[in-house]
This record gives C-alpha cells, sequence and structure tokens, in this order.
C-alpha cells in the first residue's frame, strides 16, 4: 500500500486509492476506520511505512492500518503508539521535538504532544467536506465568481462521506499548519489544530488536482501535485498561485535546500531544479524511470531521493547532480529521514531500515541536461 495501494504501477502510486475512493460501500468502511484504534502489531515497524520524521532525536514513522512507530535509538529498535484511527497514514510532521502532525486517509488528521507515542484526531473527511462546504456558501453569499462551481465540489465532498485522503502536512510553528490532499482538498490551521479552515479559495487549482506534497522555505512556500501542479506562496502559505511548470506528469513531492535550490519530482523518475523560485527550470537526470516518491534535506545540506525501485539517490551539489547509491533491499520506498548519527531511515513496503551513508557506495549518476 505505497501510500495508498497495493498496486506499484508509479502512476497510480499516490492517486488510485484518491479514485477509488468513490466506489460504492467505501464510505461506510471509511466510518469504521475512523473509530477503530490501529492494530497493535508485533511486527510493527516491518508494515508498510510511508513517512518517516525527525522530532528532536527521536524517529518517528506512520503507514498503512494508521500504524505510528517511534525510536529512540536512531531506528535500532522501534515501539507501537498508540493511535485512535485504522486508516492509512500517509505524511507526518513536527514542529518541535514534542508536538506534531500526522494526515491520512479519511481526509484525518493527528495530533501529538509527546513525540509521536500518543495521538489524538483532530479532523475527519466528514468534518473536513462540511467545512469545505460553508466556505463555499459564504463565497457564493459574497458573489464571488468561482463560488457556484467550488459549492458544487464541495456538495459533492459531503455527499462522498470521510473518503477523501490528505498527502501532506507543514507546520510552520506550533499554531500554524496547511494540510492537502485529493481533488484540491486544502485546510489551514492558525491555532495549532482545534479549529481549521478552506484555503481551497486561495490555492489556483481551478480544476481541483490532487495535491500531494508541500515543501517551505521562510515565507515561501511551495505545494506540488497531479498533471503538473506547481504553486507557490510568498506569505507563508495564506495564498498561493500557479507556476509554469515543467512537466505534465504528476509532482509526489518538493524540497527546498540551502543555497536556495527547489526540487520537484514525481512520476518516471522526472525531477527539476529551480534556483529562481520556480520562474525557470532545469531537468535534472535521475539514471532511470523509476517514480521518485519522496525527498529529505540533509544536515550537512545534501539533498536525497527515494524511489519506487528501492534506488537511494544523493546530490551534494544543491541538486545538480544525483548519484544512486548502493544499497541492499530494492523494494519501492515512500519515506525517509535522516537519524541523529547521521544515517539514513528509509520507509518502504518491508517496512524501516537504515542506511549508514559512509557505507553506501555510488553506483550511478544522474546529471542536469
Amino acid at each position: 500500500m505505497m501510500r495508498h495501494t497495493l498496486c506499484w504501477a508509479a502512476a497510480t502510486l499516490l492517486a488510485a486509492t484518491a479514485c477509488a475512493a468513490q466506489a460504492s460501500g467505501q464510505g461506510v468502511a471509511a466510518l469504521d476506520l475512523l473509530v477503530r484504534p490501529a492494530h497493535v502489531a508485533p511486527q510493527a515497524a516491518q508494515s508498510v511505512m510511508l513517512a518517516v520524521a525527525r522530532a528532536g532525536d527521536r524517529l518517528v514513522a506512520v503507514g498503512e492500518r494508521g500504524i505510528a512507530v517511534f525510536s529512540d535509538d536512531n531506528g535500532a529498535r522501534w515501539r507501537q503508539a498508540k493511535v485512535p484511527v485504522s486508516v492509512t497514514l500517509t505524511a507526518l510532521c513536527f514542529a518541535s521535538p514534542s508536538e506534531g502532525w500526522a494526515v491520512g486517509h479519511g481526509g484525518v488528521v493527528l495530533h501529538t504532544q509527546d513525540g509521536g507515542e500518543q495521538w489524538t484526531l483532530q479532523l475527519d473527511g466528514q468534518r473536513a467536506a462540511q467545512i469545505a462546504l460553508a466556505a463555499a456558501a459564504t463565497a457564493e453569499s459574497a458573489g464571488q465568481p468561482d463560488a457556484a462551481q467550488r459549492k458544487q465540489a464541495a456538495e459533492r465532498l459531503v455527499a462522498d462521506g470521510p473518503d477523501k485522503p490528505l498527502f501532506d502536512v507543514r507546520f510552520a510553528d506550533s499554531k500554524n499548519g496547511l494540510v492537502v490532499g485529493a481533488y484540491g482538498l486544502a485546510l489551514a490551521t492558525r491555532d495549532g489544530g482545534r479549529n481549521w479552515e478552506s484555503r481551497m479559495d486561495v490555492i489556483d487549482n481551478p480544476r481541483g488536482m490532487h495535491l500531494y506534497a508541500i515543501a517551505a522555505r521562510g515565507n515561501e512556500w511551495f505545494i506540488v501535485g497531479e498533471q503538473g501542479t506547481v504553486l507557490r506562496s510568498d506569505d507563508g502559505g495564506q495564498r498561493f498561485a500557479r507556476l509554469p511548470s515543467p512537466y505534465k506528469g504528476t509532482f509526489f513531492g518538493a524540497l527546498t535546500g540551502s543555497a536556495g535550490e527547489l526540487i520537484v519530482f514525481g512520476l518516471r523518475g522526472n525531477a527539476f531544479g529551480s534556483g529562481d523560485s520556480g520562474k525557470t527550470w532545469q531537468r535534472i537526470a535521475t539514471a532511470g524511470p523509476a517514480t521518485l516518491t519522496a525527498g529529505a534535506r540533509l544536515a550537512d545540506g545534501a539533498l536525497v531521493l527515494t524511489d519506487e525501485a528501492g534506488r537511494v539517490l544523493l546530490s551534494r551539489d544543491a541538486g545538480k547532480h544525483f548519484e544512486a547509491l548502493a544499497v541492499p533491499g530494492g523494494a519501492p520506498l515512500a519515506g525517509v529521514a535522516q537519524a541523529s548519527d547521521g544515517r539514513l531511515v528509509v520507509g518502504g513496503v518491508r517496512g524501516l531500515a537504515g542506511i549508514a551513508l559512509d557505507k553506501a557506495a555510488p553506483v550511478t549518476a544522474g546529471t542536469v541536461k
């Protein structure tokens, strides 16, 4: 279930469940999973894991069936967290070593105040749809030109039930955060998730493309998604404008680097770099057609990407060149983070694994074209 399904076809890696969620009976199943706590699994860290993040020196990972785990020894041992839902969890982030958020299927937003040991439900797809509908109705009353279209879309969200997945979450601090997902679903909070408001009216996404990832650099925020969608905010995520896209296929991730670079990546190994906040782009060769699934910026400024072929790609020159490292496994990967000891921890179809960068020699290289 890399992100959403057990099908590893790259094009459906992140989108299949979002589309299939409209199938008959999904609403009932989603409701059941929203009230059923995650099953305690003896080998939880070997479950399909879709995202990994740092919470101070602690590592936290989330994945299928609501499973979340944490490690205080750089990934040598993992303990399962208490999670109140059984839906697949797709992404997480921490604003501090103790406070973090995770998102996933059923429109769920989870919150932790103890570094990922216990999670509580802040939002689900039913409430998210109602929030979107209320915002659209207000816009219609104010006579906004696209309000009728937005209201129709929100009414469909309500009718479908809590089946729309959220794909990413980003918090600037302990109060201000943004979540995005299928069919352009986007909500923001100003109070740490106690209250949420629709952001669909301030994101230039009239066709309701799936939004897969958020990246940020100071007040510059970026969203990438389906069919080449690239959006930028210059005001800390308050409003997003569409950027010219270098590619018509789907982007599943974005990275901002310490040298001012922006990297977007996704379907069929396509990756592009920009040094001017997305105004112009340069293609980055990644030495293979496998879909790029996740990325991270390391402590020394290096950039790392993972793909569905199980490769780990490393760049030490602000994303201009990427080298594929010789790492064991070969199973599809979906998440990556750097542990406090410098190792990489990756998550995917075979669970979690550690990679020592000083022992992983490069085997191929990709360069900017």
